[in-house]
C-alpha cells in the first residue's frame, strides 16, 4: 500500500466520529475544522520534502493508523503511578486517552475570577471568547499535524487568566494515553491578560505499547504578561508524539519555555513565539536519546517589533543508537530595531553510532541588532576524564560525571522542587549511575 493510500485512511477513519466531537454547535469552529480537514486530507502528515521535517520520517504513523480514542475507561488507570506523576502543589488536569477526567483532576481552591476548563466545557460555555483566540496563534496550513490536530482534536484545556492576577500555584496539565494504537489529539488554549502571571506544566506519559499523541497549544499573552510554561514527555519507547506550543507575545510580556524531552521512539517538538516591542522570550531544553529514539525540536523565534530579547538555550544528551536533531530559527524583521538575541546548541555524543543534525539560522533585516549562535557536537573531553582520573576517579565514574555535569545545567534552570526531582530521576533512569550520587545533583 502506498504512502498516499496510507494517508486517505485518516479521514475517513476520523469521519466515523466527527460528529461527536466537542463544539460541532459552535459554527466558526465548524467551519474551522472543515477547513483543517481538507488541509489535511489534501497533504496529509508531513513529508521529509518540506524543509522543515527533512530530517524527521513520520511515515510510520501513517503506516500504522492510529485510531482515536471515543471513550476514555478510567478504571484501566493506575491510580498509585498516577499520582508519582502529579505534582504535590500545583492544581491539575488529567486527560486520559486524549478526553478530560474530572474525577482524576483537581482543581479545588482556583481564583474564581481565573478560567480553568476543558476545552469541550469550554467551547459549550465560552465559545464567544474562544473565537477571539483559537488558529491565531498558528494556522492549519502551518503543517500536516497542526490541520490534523485542529479538525479531529477531541478535548484539551482552556485556561484564562484576568488582567493582574498572579497564579500562586502551577497548573498542571497530565496526558495519558493507557491503550495501545491509540491516538491520542488535545488542543489547549492559555491566555494570560495584561500583567497577568500563570505557571504550566505539560506531561506526556503513556503504556509501554505503541500509540500517538499530537497535543496542540496556543498562547496568548497581553502586555506585561508573565507565563512559565514546562513541559516533561516521558512517554514510551515505543510512542510517537507530536507537540506544538505557538505563542502571541504582546509589549513587554515575557515568556520562559523549559522542554524535556525524554520519552517516545519518534517525538517531534515545535516551539514558536512572535515577539512584539520589548518583549522577552527565553527557550531552555534538554533532549535524551538512547537505543533509536529519533527526538526532533524544532524553534521558531520570530522578532517582529523594537528592543526584543531572546535567549535560547538547548542541550542534547544521544546514545547508543539514537539520533538528535535540533532547528532553531530567529527572524529579525525590518522594523525589529534593537534586538537581542542569543542561540545555542550543544550536543554530547555517548556512542559511535549515535547521530545529531543541527541547523540553527539567523535570519536578519534590520541593521542595529545583536545576534548570535553557536552550536558544538561532540564526545566526552579527554582531558577532563584523565583529570578525574588523577583524582582516584576510576574512568567509568568519570564519565557519568561528565555527562551528568553536561546535562544538570538544564535541570538547575527548573524553579518548582517536584518537578527538579521528577526530571533528575528520568535523568538518572536513562543514563548509567555508576559511581553517581543523588545528593551531588
Amino acid at each position: 500500500m502506498s504512502a498516499d493510500q496510507i494517508i486517505s485512511q485518516y479521514p475517513a477513519e476520523y469521519a466515523k466520529f466527527a460528529d461527536a466531537l466537542p463544539g460541532q454547535s459552535v459554527a466558526w469552529l465548524r467551519l474551522l475544522r472543515q477547513d483543517a480537514a481538507q488541509q489535511f486530507s489534501a497533504h496529509g502528515f508531513p513529508s521529509l520534502r518540506e524543509e522543515a521535517w527533512r530530517y524527521t520520517n513520520v511515515s510510520a504513523i501513517e503506516k500504522k493508523l492510529f485510531s482515536p480514542a471515543t471513550s476514555t475507561e478510567i478504571g484501566a488507570i493506575d491510580i498509585d503511578s498516577l499520582n508519582q506523576h502529579l505534582l504535590a502543589d500545583a492544581w491539575s488536569v488529567v486527560l486520559v486517552d486524549g478526553h478530560f477526567s474530572a474525577s482524576l483532576s483537581m482543581l479545588d481552591g482556583v481564583p474564581d475570577s481565573v478560567t480553568v476548563m476543558n476545552m469541550a466545557n469550554a467551547l459549550e460555555q465560552k465559545a464567544e471568547l474562544l473565537e477571539s483566540y483559537f488558529s491565531q496563534a498558528v494556522a492549519a496550513k502551518e503543517h500536516g499535524f497542526v490541520a490534523f490536530n485542529t479538525a479531529w482534536f477531541s478535548d484539551g484545556l482552556f485556561l484564562h487568566v484576568p488582567a493582574k492576577q498572579v497564579l500562586t500555584r502551577p497548573i498542571q496539565i497530565l496526558h495519558v494515553v493507557t491503550q495501545a494504537g491509540f491516538m491520542a489529539n488535545t488542543r489547549d488554549i492559555i491566555v494570560l491578560e495584561e500583567s497577568a502571571e500563570a505557571k504550566v506544566l505539560e506531561t506526556f506519559v503513556g503504556c509501554e505499547e505503541a500509540y500517538c499523541s499530537a497535543a496542540v497549544m496556543e498562547v496568548s499573552l497581553a502586555q506585561n504578561a508573565d507565563l512559565t510554561l514546562y513541559k516533561l514527555q516521558m512517554e514510551g519507547e515505543k510512542a510517537y508524539h507530536f507537540g506544538g506550543t505557538y505563542v502571541k507575545q504582546a509589549r513587554d510580556s515575557r515568556f520562559t519555555h523549559h522542554n524535556f524531552a525524554f520519552g517516545g521512539l519518534l517525538a517531534r517538538n515545535d516551539i514558536h513565539t512572535d515577539l512584539n516591542q520589548a518583549a522577552e522570550c527565553d527557550l531552555n531544553g534538554l533532549y535524551l536519546g538512547v537505543k533509536r529514539q529519533h527526538i526532533d525540536n524544532h524553534t521558531r523565534i520570530n522578532h517582529l517589533q523594537p528592543h526584543a530579547i531572546s535567549h535560547e538555550l538547548y542541550k542534547g544528551v544521544l546514545n547508543q543508537r539514537a539520533k538528535g536533531v535540533f532547528q532553531g530559527r530567529v527572524l529579525v524583521a525590518e522594523q525589529a530595531q534593537k534586538t537581542d538575541s542569543m542561540m545555542n546548541n550543544r550536543n554530547l555524543l555517548l556512542s559511535d553510532d549515535a547521530e545529531v543534525d543541527t541547523k540553527p539560522q539567523l535570519e536578519i533585516y534590520a541593521d542595529d541588532v545583536k545576534c548570535a549562535h553557536g552550536v558544538t557536537v561532540g564526545q566526552l573531553d579527554e582531558q577532563s576524564i584523565f583529570y578525574l582520573q588523577s583524582r582516584c576517579v576510576d574512568k567509568q565514574t568519570a564519565r557519568n560525571m561528565l555527562t551528568f555535569a553536561f546535562a544538570n545545567e538544564m535541570v538547575e534552570k527548573i524553579k518548582l522542587a517536584d518537578l527538579h526531582d521528577q526530571v533528575l530521576e528520568q535523568l538518572l533512569i536513562r543514563f548509567p549511575q555508576v559511581g553517581i550520587q543523588h545528593n551531588w545533583l
